[in-house]
């Protein structure tokens, strides 16, 4: 099962952010964190001084991203989810990368994951839709790899 702390830590290394930057990150979304904070989120479970991310802190982290990758949109900015999916992680890492259908499944590809357009389509529905269905943790894995071998240097 991935956890938030594991996404968190393959972000921060395909994009080698440093410990300023992920504090900057998180305050582009207007939560202020601490160095200590994200030493803890960043350990391995194992530690005894990891700390588990929150679904709201984590959501806040992805909505700096946003802001940190294309800039602030006008008008009040969308409140952090207080419950995320894997679904929703991965339409945050999408919209953050400002990637096509196209782009999203070329970087699945090149972590040698096989999906089709219309099964990719399916995760970024909403919850209900006859066609949602829910983005298993071997999809977002697969694609965080495949964000590593695209933008880590």
């Amino acid at each position: 099962m991935m956890t938030n702390n594991d996404v968190l830590r393959r972000i921060r290394y395909t994009f080698n952010l440093d410990d300023s930057k992920m504090m900057s990150v998180f305050a582009l979304a207007g939560s202020e964190v601490t160095r200590a904070q994200i030493s803890e989120w960043l350990k391995k479970e194992d530690d005894p001084d990891y700390q588990k991310v929150s679904d709201q802190q984590f959501a806040v982290f992805l909505n700096g991203l946003i802001i940190d990758k294309r800039g602030k949109k006008d008008g009040p900015q969308a409140p952090p989810e207080t419950s995320l999916s894997n679904n929703i992680i991965f339409r945050k890492l999408k919209i953050a990368l400002n990637l096509q259908a196209d782009d999203v499944l070329t970087l699945v590809n090149q972590a040698d994951f096989r999906i089709s357009k219309h099964e990719l389509s399916a995760f970024f529905r909403k919850p209900g839709h006859k066609h949602y269905r829910e983005c298993k943790d071997q999809v977002l894995r697969n694609f965080l790899k495949g964000m590593q071998l695209k933008y880590r240097d």
